[in-house]
């Protein structure tokens, strides 16, 4: 499934896997939430309820997961205060959903703010 996320100025779009916790987000659609930022990571709660399913700590700029502790939605974009490279780490496990197509580093110097995600028409 593909979606358009908006944070502020920004638009992107991205490819949602088809696990069973990013079907439940595109169920959810549209989405807007208040969106934190952590290092280079956006993430805000959401309406969708996860439990951990093939959790993991590894993600790539670009990558798109749900934390199921906060119920949030993440976007990472760079790296977190938890990287010990150019690699973002997540704060604990988190659930793969996604990734963005395109460059996810534009958006470095966002701060928090709302974000809405939306069924992308082609």
């Amino acid at each position: 499934m593909r979606i358009r996320i908006v944070v502020g100025k920004h638009e992107l779009s991205a490819i949602l896997n088809e696990k069973e916790t990013a079907q439940a987000i595109v169920s959810a659609l549209p989405i807007e939430f208040h969106g934190n930022t952590w290092g280079d990571e956006i993430y805000g709660a959401i309406p969708v309820a996860a439990g951990m399913d093939n959790g993991t700590m590894r993600t790539q700029v670009g990558d798109l997961a749900f934390w199921p502790p906060g119920n949030a939605f993440c976007i990472f974009y760079g790296p977190t205060p938890a990287s010990v490279d150019e690699n973002p780490v997540p704060a604990s496990e988190v659930i793969l959903v996604g990734r963005i197509e395109g460059d996810a580093t534009i958006l470095r110097g966002v701060t928090a703010g709302p974000v809405r995600l939306e069924a992308f028409d082609d």
